[in-house]
């Protein structure tokens, strides 16, 4: 439609300053000629766009003019922004609306937006563990990392207790609803598990961000390192078709799938750090797995856990 053309032209001048009709033409995959019938439309309707001849001239929107096409507030951009970034590139059309949208926010808070649009990352996988309600800092700490500024973080940590640490928030994550931040600190990158945190205090010092940092690329190393010290233990299995995709749900990166044996079911290599964990997420399985040659102390974990769950039965 011509109104979307127009709109999408609109926003494409308010974020590149000068565009010539080709330039136009080819971001709408329109011709020349369409290109400039709507720019010259855009002038004829009182939006204050000119053209420019000579090197370096194109169409130019007057005196830099910026119009929010939105009407949203600062707080409710950035909520927005917050909420769509972890589906945006999994879903074009989301990226490509909000990339549009970008172009019409003002730009006095376009920058918190587009901070918003990164913060945070869903990974699906998990590590034998499902998260519940959010942590009571979550709210503060996606705010620091939004508007990059440091906090001071009272952290406790399974190893070393209780401390205070200062740092700067760079994203967040949830994996399987258990939320984890990712921050720079005095000694480098550090990953801390928001659960754990016990009190967040605002220093309203701007972050020094490391050049190039991306939370996906950071993210992929971190779950890298965390699941080769996690394999200690790797079994063989068997699995009915339907049990393959919770599989790889459950298993993401620790997971490996061979050869469809004659009855149909599928051979499963799966790396896990200890038996009990691995028992555990397992046991639900069922007869929709076999497991080939068990070591002994998972085989032992099975069977503690089966025979948890028959008394448990039997008695009720």
């Amino acid at each position: 439609m011509r109104a979307d053309r127009l709109i999408t032209i609109l926003l494409l001048l308010q974020q590149r300053t000068t565009m010539t009709a080709a330039q136009v033409a080819q971001e709408l995959e329109v011709s020349q000629r369409t290109a400039r019938r709507d720019l010259e439309a855009l002038a004829m309707s009182g939006v204050p766009v000119y053209s420019q001849a000579g090197r370096g001239g194109g169409w130019k929107l007057l005196g830099g003019a910026r119009t929010d096409l939105t009407g949203l507030s600062a707080e409710e951009a950035r909520a927005l922004f917050l909420a769509a970034g972890p589906a945006l590139d999994s879903t074009p059309e989301l990226k490509s609306a909000m990339q549009k949208l970008t172009g019409a926010l003002p730009e006095t808070f376009r920058a918190d937006a587009q901070a918003a649009s990164t913060a945070i990352k869903i990974d699906p996988s998990g590590w034998g563990q499902v998260g519940g309600f959010a942590p009571a800092h979550l709210d503060t700490l996606t705010a620091a990392v939004v508007s990059g500024t440091k906090v001071e973080l009272d952290y406790v940590s399974p190893r070393n207790g209780a401390s205070i640490r200062v740092i700067s928030p760079l994203g967040l994550v949830t994996k399987r609803g258990v939320w984890y931040l990712v921050a720079n600190t005095a000694n480098g990158l550090r990953t801390f598990r928001v659960a754990r945190v016990q009190g967040v205090s605002e220093l309203g010092e701007t972050i020094d961000r490391p050049t190039n940092f991306d939370l996906e690329t950071e993210w992929s190393r971190i779950v890298g390192e965390l699941e080769s010290r996690r394999a200690g233990m790797k079994i063989q299995l068997l699995a009915n078709p339907a049990m393959i995709s919770p599989l790889q749900y459950q298993f993401a990166g620790r997971i490996e799938f061979g050869e469809t044996v004659a009855d149909g079911r599928i051979e499963v290599t799966i790396t896990e750090h200890g038996p009990k964990p691995l028992a555990a997420q397992l046991a639900g399985y069922g007869r929709g797995i076999e497991i080939l040659d068990p070591p002994a102390e998972l085989a032992q974990e099975m069977k503690r856990i089966a025979v948890e769950l028959t008394h448990a039965w039997l008695t009720d």
